[in-house]
């Protein structure tokens, strides 16, 4: 396929990304009208919240290899159009119940059209340049999360029937995605093995397992932290002022997900190892500036916290994942990301139904403090192990041929040698003015010896 060919569909895979992050995000302003017009309670939120999580988890777990062996347009067609069923039952739910069974079917949609839309990138990666599909993979979450909450947002605020418009528009995207989709060429050639692909496979690689476990922690903090800003956000914001606006409810989390996404892009340029500690320090930081803010009932500091846990999120979500994949094999790859999210999701989800469960039982201001201290304990723990393994990392691990990846082991040789006879040219820059008078003395006694015999 020519390059000229390869730009549309670049481009449309990124916006399927950018269209599902920002539907997964869409209900998060909406969920104080559910409560006011349901009853529901804090935990039904949360339970809410985690239903979709998990069962993104799920589909990423069996469908992540699924576009491999039927092609990606197949598999993106059917996700994209149960995609529409979901913001279809989204708009006309009326209790928990019908709630919890359309974020079932949008998160097992997105599981599967995520991992296709993103494979897809990587098929059209541009030759002049490379790296732009993983780029485009990082910041596409992100930026799609703060878009989503920032048109619910104004659909709420604007539109009439807020707990409607959203969706329909958004089933209508879905729906156009799906048709483009279906009129672009395929980016691969499918193989046989589909019903074999459904088996979940998770499993750290041994060259990944000790960053998983120095980073795991700080995986952990971000992406609970995340959690409680998607589902129980909007709550805490009219905790701290009941007096404010509705979509500042929602706008809490977009300040959070747009600060995650501007992050990402601005520490690509770090090690891995650096941008993990930076994350991490964020966190205890943005866990005591949302305290105080809800202490001195000041909504700037809950929205200036918001951002330092964007920065946080975004800072230790692509540094650790570079630092897992780092030196895994391309065989273990694909077995060692599903572990990485496995992480990730879990530690969004199963936080959040707790925190729920603490804010019905003794109010979402003991829950808030709990879940503070939780977070910030985790990240300090990560934060600590983090800065031991880079004292103690020797200085030859931070060679290009380290930042080569997979393929560093015998690059590092060359590099190596390569030193060695860098070291030896040194040695005889030093030795060559002794040589040089030596060979200057000999040269002396040798015409000397030539006038005796005259």
């Amino acid at each position: 396929m020519p390059p000229t060919g390869k730009r549309p569909p670049f481009a449309l895979n990124a916006s399927v990304l950018i269209t599902l992050l920002a539907a997964s995000s869409a209900p998060t302003p909406l969920y104080p009208v559910y409560q006011d017009r349901w009853g529901l309670s804090a935990l039904s939120v949360t339970v809410v919240f985690s239903a979709y999580t998990l069962a993104l988890l799920t589909a990423l777990l069996t469908t992540g290899a699924l576009s491999d062996h039927l092609g990606r347009r197949p598999v993106l067609v059917g996700s994209l159009a149960l995609e529409a069923v979901a913001m279809a039952v989204l708009a006309s739910a009326d209790g928990a119940d019908t709630l919890i069974a359309a974020r079932v079917l949008q998160g097992l949609a997105t599981g599967a059209a995520t991992s296709a839309a993103g494979a897809a990138l990587v098929d059209l990666d541009p030759p002049g340049r490379p790296g732009r599909s993983a780029l485009t993979n990082s910041i596409a979450p992100a930026a799609g999360m703060a878009a989503g909450v920032l048109v619910a947002t104004l659909l709420i605020r604007h539109a009439p029937g807020p707990t409607v418009t959203v969706y329909l528009v958004l089933a209508l995207v879905f729906l156009l995605q799906a048709a483009a989709i279906a009129l672009s060429p395929e980016t691969i050639r499918p193989y046989a093995g589909a019903w074999r692909s459904l088996r979940p496979r998770v499993a750290v690689s041994p060259k990944a397992r000790r960053a998983f476990l120095i980073s795991g922690a700080g995986v952990v903090a971000v992406w609970a932290l995340g959690g409680f800003y998607s589902s129980l956000g909007p709550a805490f914001v009219h905790l701290v002022a009941p007096g404010a606006p509705q979509a500042a409810g929602g706008m809490v989390f977009f300040a959070l997900s747009l600060s995650a996404a501007v992050t990402v892009w601005t520490t690509r340029v770090l090690r891995p190892l650096t941008a993990t500690l930076l994350g991490c320090a964020a966190v205890p930081a943005a866990a005591a500036l949302s305290l105080a803010g809800m202490h001195l009932v000041s909504l700037p500091a809950v929205f200036a916290a918001a951002l330092l846990a964007g920065v946080a999120f975004g800072a230790v979500a692509q540094g650790s994942m570079r630092m897992v994949l780092a030196r895994v094999p391309q065989a273990d790859r694909s077995t060692t990301l599903a572990a990485y999210y496995v992480l990730s999701y879990v530690a969004m989800s199963l936080p959040a139904v707790g925190a729920g469960v603490l804010t019905q039982s003794y109010g979402l201001r003991t829950a808030a403090h709990l879940y503070a201290g939780l977070v910030a304990l985790l990240a300090t723990a990560a934060l600590l192990t983090l800065a031991l393994t880079r004292t103690r990392t020797p200085a030859r691990t931070r060679t290009p041929a380290d930042a080569a990846g997979p393929a560093a082991g015998t690059s590092g040789r060359r590099v190596r040698s390569r030193q060695a006879v860098v070291g030896t040219a040194r040695c005889g820059d030093t030795l060559e003015p002794w040589r040089q008078a030596m060979n200057g003395s000999r040269a002396t006694r040798t015409r000397a010896r030539t006038r005796a015999r005259a």
